[in-house]
């Protein structure tokens, strides 16, 4: 089937497209259900047009009738105009099916190691994560753990951490989380990079990345 690449910018202009975010490149939503029935029914659903559409996300059904919803389109590396269409689809599917949109939920994970020479230390990170190294990036094959990318420094850091986590949120959802972590003890270390990444610190200098599709 024929698709077109869609970047973050060109997403974000799309209409009726208000239950999606674009996180790490995929379009990601969680819809809640009134019952957890309610919830297998509804990934029942969606697994039905996802066969349908020859097109499949990763759905996650939680407690509490979580169902949460990524499109990417594996062969091209990016999002595609296959996943804005099955995205429309799924939206109308849960709201036929009584499902409340909770688009302010969908974030990632990612986790970053600084190193001098990545190519030495990341087949250690694959074998002892049981990942599969991605062009560099490992992830796992189970599709459950977050990545792990290797982040080049020209020296040694022994003054500060050398991992630290990036999470990825909705671009509309960034401002809100930072504020809410320096309210929570943590300092700014820089925006310099915002509104792509803000690095933020706990109050022992661990630090973290609040990560958007914006200005990349």
């Amino acid at each position: 089937m024929e698709h077109i690449a869609v970047s973050a910018a060109e997403f974000a202009e799309l209409e009726e497209m208000d239950d999606w975010r674009w996180v790490l490149v995929a379009l990601r939503a969680e819809f809640r259900a009134s019952t957890f029935t309610d919830a297998a029914d509804l990934v029942a659903t969606i697994g039905r047009a996802a066969d349908a559409a020859d097109h499949h996300p990763d759905v996650d059904l939680r407690y509490l009738g979580r169902v949460r919803v990524a499109l990417t389109t594996h062969a091209a590396g990016t999002v595609t105009t296959l996943d804005v269409a099955l995205a429309r689809e799924i939206s109308a599917l849960a709201a036929g099916a009584g499902a409340t949109s909770v688009p302010f939920d969908a974030q990632a994970l990612g986790i970053a190691i600084d190193t001098t020479d990545a190519d030495r230390i990341r087949p250690f990170w694959a074998a002892v994560l049981g990942y599969r190294d991605d062009d560099g990036i490992l992830v796992d094959p189970r599709g459950s753990g977050p990545p792990v990318w290797f982040q080049p420094t020209d020296e040694s850091r022994t003054e500060r951490n050398r991992f630290h986590i990036d999470v990825s949120v909705p671009h509309d959802l960034a401002d809100e989380r930072v504020a809410n972590a320096l309210a929570a003890g943590g300092t700014l270390v820089t925006d310099r990079h915002a509104r792509a990444w803000w690095i933020l610190a706990d109050a022992d200098g661990n630090e973290a990345c609040v990560c958007t599709w914006q200005d990349r």
